[in-house]
C-alpha cells in the first residue's frame, strides 16, 4: 500500500455510506452515532433516518472527493455532538471501563474527520502546513487515547474479548493479551516522532484485519444482527482514520509522485 491517504479515505467513505443505507432501511442507529438512547435523554426515532441521510451525504461526497471539506466539517459537527452526549454517562460512572469505549472511539473518528477537512487533494511537503501539522496531532491524540483505552480494557476484560476470538486460532488467550499490548504500543507510538507514522500503518493494518478475521466473519454467523454489521462498518472507519493520520507524519512513508489524496 502506497496510497495510504487515498485508502483511507475510501474507507472511511464506504463505512459512512453502508452505514447511512444501514440506517436508513433498518430505521435504527448503528455505532458511529448514538443508539435510540442514552441513559439521560430519549432519543426521537426519526433522527436514525435523519442523521442516516446525513451520513450517506458525507460518505458519497468523500468517496467522489467533491465538497469534501463542507462534507468533512458536518461529520466533524457531528460527532462532536456524539461525544457530548456521551459525557454525562461517564461522568456518572467513570469507574466502569466500558463507559469510555465509545466516547473514546468517537474522538478517533473526530481526528479521522479533521484530517479529511485539511488534507489537500495534492501537495509536496505536509509536513510545511501548520494547519495539516495541528490537525495531525489532534488526530494523533485522539487516536493514541483510544487504542490505549481499548488496550487496557483487552487486560481488564480477558475472558471476555477471549471469546470473540476466532476458534479455529490457536491460543485464544494468547492474542487477547498480544493485541492489548499492540494496542497500547500502537497508541503512545502514533504520539512519538520516531514512531509515528509506523504505528499509524501499523495499527490501521490491524484493525483492518479485524475486520476480515472477526467483525465479517461474526456478522455472517448471527445474520442479520444490526450490531455485528455496525461492527465491520466501524472498524473500517477506524482503519480509514489510521491510513490518514500517516499521511500527517513528517516519518511518514514517502508516497510516488505529489498525489495525497485523490
Amino acid at each position: 500500500m502506497k496510497n495510504y491517504p487515498v485508502i483511507g479515505r475510501l474507507f472511511v467513505a464506504f463505512a459512512l455510506i453502508a452505514s447511512g443505507l444501514f440506517q436508513l432501511c433498518r430505521q435504527e442507529f448503528v455505532r458511529l452515532v448514538p443508539k435510540s438512547s442514552v441513559s439521560w435523554m430519549p432519543i426521537p426515532p426519526v433522527w436514525a433516518t435523519v442523521s442516516g441521510a446525513v451520513l450517506l451525504a458525507i460518505g458519497l461526497a468523500f468517496a467522489v472527493d467533491q465538497k469534501r471539506k463542507p462534507a468533512a466539517n458536518g461529520l466533524v459537527g457531528l460527532l462532536v455532538l456524539v461525544f457530548l452526549m456521551y459525557v454525562p454517562d461517564v461522568i456518572s460512572n467513570p469507574g466502569a471501563g466500558f463507559m469510555w469505549t465509545n466516547p473514546s472511539k468517537t474522538l478517533a473518528l473526530l481526528g479521522g474527520a479533521l484530517l479529511l477537512a485539511v488534507l489537500p487533494s495534492a501537495s509536496n511537503d505536509l509536513s510545511r502546513d501548520l494547519k495539516i501539522e495541528r490537525a495531525g496531532r489532534f488526530s494523533a491524540i485522539c487516536f493514541g487515547l483510544f487504542l490505549v483505552v481499548c488496550g487496557v480494557q483487552h487486560f481488564v476484560y480477558a475472558d471476555f474479548v477471549t471469546q470473540m476470538v476466532p476458534a479455529w486460532m490457536p491460543v485464544r488467550n494468547f492474542w487477547t493479551y498480544f493485541t492489548a499490548l499492540a494496542l497500547i504500543a500502537g497508541g503512545i507510538g502514533v504520539n512519538l516522532r520516531p514512531t509515528a507514522g509506523i504505528a499509524a500503518l501499523l495499527s490501521g493494518l490491524m484493525i483492518f484485519l479485524w475486520v476480515v478475521l472477526l467483525h465479517i466473519p461474526r456478522a455472517v454467523a448471527s445474520w442479520p444482527d444490526g450490531g455485528e454489521i455496525s461492527g465491520i462498518l466501524e472498524a473500517l472507519a477506524l482503519s480509514g482514520t489510521a491510513l490518514l493520520l500517516v499521511a500527517t507524519r513528517r516519518n511518514q512513508p514517502r508516497l510516488p509522485g505529489k498525489s495525497l489524496v485523490a
